[in-house]
């Protein structure tokens, strides 16, 4: 029982990490107009500033695999949570001055903060989805997408209320870091497993030899690849190897393994491994598709049908509650149909969406074509962090890896997009996204489950 209790605790602080996140991200990006006007800058320019933010993320998820492999999951989380705060306080002070330079190393430090705390709880999150043994890792992502639609709300009544964005940031900020302290050390009880400051590593206790979203029917459609699964479903659960699993959770500590390595080591090796760099441009293309709306979406709304500015916060806040919707139902589709054909179907959602919204003559008809990408880009990200998590061992290297996608994602989209809606408008310039969008349909069969022999393999050869 005991057990049970560790488990749920550690998923619903992990949710609420989750949710925070999203709060702390979407109440600011929201109010983009605001920040533009008081920089006293373009939407091109604005786009350049913004890609500093990228450039610290970039920087900093390269080594946040080894980061935590080296510190541990908790210790990262307290120190993204530290200089998150820091990094606001600095975006505050540049908007209520209006320095161009004090905001840019404020957006800079954030995106540093932003890598920091997002490998690690993704890290977490695949580890209790093991321990449960079902998909449950879009919850976690809902989570976010409350915490992003939360996020709006608090922009957009912020912005109807015309307060400044500088006392906005300071307040949420300081709540949300203090928020954070209670829930980091529950939320990361199951750290220790993918914790190897002394070069060990441990596989979780109690995973199956199924990975939850094998969708064998749906997703195993080859003669070769339905082999594979009927082997992984016709697998005993709870072999001699495994621990003994009730009721979907694990107890009792987890089974040592061979040293692996150091973490840097492992870290360099997952670059080379095609599965995850082809994740990892799946998961490229889930960047691009849900950070462009909460990049774009406000200014596209208010620049392309003239309305206010708490309007345009309400649309992307009605991004985010399709995405958190579908999120929650994500789960069961991903169980029933596995994860190959849902991230297909969510591919097509998005690229309808983007389309409506993009060439839409009216505003309803844009609306709809939000829902539609809110659902579209909603199970693509947890989709690609689960399959870079199949092998618990290899865990932090390939997660670190493949967000590190995202990073580049908002590099280079920021400038571009900037420059494409000064010159043809915000809403036309989101229809590139559809390019990425096809490209991850296409990518799709790369985030199907590792066989479980695969898994066992590695971890008896480390």
């Amino acid at each position: 029982m005991s057990g049970n209790l560790t488990v749920v605790r550690a998923r619903w602080s992990l949710m609420a990490l989750f949710a925070l996140f999203g709060i702390v991200g979407t109440s600011w990006m929201t109010r983009l107009p605001s920040i533009r006007e008081a920089l006293g800058v373009t939407s091109a320019q604005l786009g350049l500033i913004l890609i500093v933010g990228a450039v610290g993320a970039l920087f900093a998820v390269m080594s946040t695999g080894a980061v935590v492999a080296r510190f541990g999951s908790r210790r990262t989380l307290v120190a993204a949570t530290a200089v998150n705060l820091v990094a606001l306080l600095l975006v505050a002070w540049g908007t209520a001055t209006g320095s161009v330079g004090i905001f840019a190393v404020g957006a800079f430090t954030n995106g540093i903060s932003g890598a920091l705390m997002n490998v690690p709880i993704n890290l977490n999150g695949a580890m209790v989805e093991q321990r449960v043994g079902r998909a449950i890792l879009p919850h976690f992502h809902a989570a976010f997408s409350i915490g992003a639609g939360a996020g709006a709300l608090v922009g957009a009544a912020f912005s109807w209320a015309e307060i400044h964005i500088a006392l906005q940031l300071v307040v949420i900020t300081s709540l949300v870091a203090a928020a954070r302290a209670f829930l980091i050390v529950p939320a990361t009880v199951f750290a220790p497993e993918l914790q190897a400051a002394d070069g060990e590593a441990a596989r979780p206790a109690g995973v199956a030899p199924s990975v939850p979203g094998t969708g064998r029917a749906q997703d195993d459609a080859t003669a070769g690849a339905a082999d594979v699964a009927a082997e992984v479903a016709d697998s005993p659960a709870g072999a001699a190897t495994e621990p003994a699993v009730a009721h979907g959770v694990t107890d009792g500590p987890p089974p040592p393994v061979k040293r692996r390595g150091s973490g840097l080591r492992s870290a360099l090796g997952a670059w080379r491994e095609p599965r995850t760099l082809l994740i990892g441009l799946v998961l490229l293309a889930a960047s691009l598709s849900e950070g462009s709306a909460g990049n774009w979406l406000s200014i596209s709304m208010v620049d392309g049908f003239a309305v206010r500015e708490a309007v345009g916060a309400m649309a992307y806040g009605t991004f985010v509650a399709a995405m958190t919707v579908f999120r929650f139902a994500g789960t069961g589709l991903i169980d029933r149909f596995g994860r190959v054909t849902v991230l297909r179907a969510s591919g097509v959602s998005a690229l309808v969406g983007l389309l409506l919204f993009g060439l839409a003559p009216g505003l309803p008809l844009a609306w709809l074509g939000i829902v539609l990408w809110g659902c579209g880009a909603a199970l693509a990200n947890p989709v690609a962090i689960a399959a870079a998590s199949d092998d618990p061992l290899r865990a932090p290297a390939r997660v670190s890896v493949v967000t590190s996608f995202i990073s580049f994602g908002q590099l280079t989209a920021p400038p571009v997009l900037g420059l494409l809606a000064d010159a043809i408008g915000g809403r036309h310039a989101l229809l590139t996204i559809t390019a990425a969008t096809v490209v991850s349909i296409a990518l799709a069969g790369w985030v199907r489950p590792l066989p479980a022999q695969t898994r066992t393999l590695v971890t008896e050869r480390t």
